[in-house]
């Protein structure tokens, strides 16, 4: 059995981790604080505290980690209870995903642990020293991007990282021809910010000769997928999940990068942009340019987006960790 350390943040982390362990040979349970999905058994999940709240003091240890605040009682005790698990358990190694404190603790207590890269600058000394202490890397793009989409990477990392593409939930799922029908959809997570909705209604404006669905964070899976395949043009932020949801849908899209730690959304563009995909803007267009940008990216060939997901990915992830497990017995 082995554990999987799924971040909060975002819906990503999770769903990544029931796609994976849906694959592998080997029992998976989920440590998390996020909300345990209907369709994942409660005995294969653990609930961590919330830590997150106001509260501690240092909370980098002067630089040395992301989040680790003294006196803070959320946070002694989530990580409390994790170690108590790990104890009473004995899992054959813990995937983080991602937390330099989590993959560092688990190292700690003597089990080998697997560290989720991301793409960004990871050039901090907190992140450097969980790809270093890790037992095994692995990373959701292609081999042929590499580690040139992550700033600090260095060549030490290379043997023990498996590059195995972008994968998403909907992997395998049959791909329609776009409707061609000027229509697009926006996949933008749960729902946006007001100023994105408020430029949304300005490109509407000025694209009268196309129809515009936005696709949010509320959706169903089932309805997010038929909002992407009724797309001639998919508009999104550059998240990992997302781009890897657009490529297995095999949709043009104009890539729009919002401001997260690290630069995460900007380097996972530049990765696109290496293999001729999508349509990058590092600024929110102008209204008056929204008609050209459309036309320009519904006349590429979204079946290029093989190169950055093949439908795959999951099970390269699925193979490495059950391969690590079997190496440790």
């Amino acid at each position: 059995m082995i554990a999987w350390y799924a971040h909060h943040q975002g819906a990503g982390h999770v769903t990544r981790a029931t796609t994976v362990a849906a694959l592998m040979s080997t029992d998976v349970v989920i440590l998390s604080s996020g909300t345990r999905p209907a369709s994942w058994p409660a005995d294969h999940w653990v609930q961590l505290p919330d830590d997150g709240g106001p509260g501690g003091a240092d909370h980098t240890a002067a630089g040395v980690l992301h989040w680790a605040p003294l006196d803070h009682p959320a946070y002694r005790e989530r990580m409390e209870r994790l170690a108590r698990w790990v104890q009473g358990n004995r899992p054959a190694l813990v995937v983080s995903d991602v937390s330099v404190e989590i993959a560092l603790l688990v190292r700690l207590l003597g089990v080998p642990v697997v560290v989720t890269v991301m793409a960004g600058d990871r050039s901090d000394r907190p992140h450097v020293a969980a790809y270093d202490a890790a037992s095994a890397l692995v990373a959701a793009w292609p081999a042929e991007v590499g580690g040139s989409i992550v700033t600090g990477w260095t060549s030490r990392w290379d043997a023990k990282t498996a590059f195995v593409g972008a994968f998403s939930r909907f992997d395998g799922r049959t791909v329609r021809e776009p409707p061609g029908q000027r229509h697009v959809t926006l996949l933008w997570g749960h729902g946006g910010d007001r100023e994105v909705l408020a430029d949304i209604q300005s490109a509407q404006t000025n694209t009268l000769d196309w129809s515009w669905t936005v696709c949010d964070g509320a959706s169903s899976e089932d309805a997010v997928w038929e909002h992407l395949q009724s797309a001639d043009v998919v508009v999104l932020h550059g998240g990992q999940n997302a781009l890897a949801e657009v490529a297995a849908a095999r949709r043009s899209a104009i890539v729009l990068p919002q401001v997260r730690p690290h630069d995460e959304q900007v380097h996972l563009a530049r990765g696109l942009e290496r293999l001729g995909l999508g349509t990058r803007r590092l600024t929110w267009p102008a209204a008056a340019e929204w008609p050209e940008l459309l036309t320009g990216a519904a006349s590429s060939d979204p079946g290029r987006w093989s190169r950055w997901a093949d439908g795959a990915g999951a099970q390269r992830y699925a193979a490495r960790l059950d391969g690590l497990v079997g190496g440790a017995r």
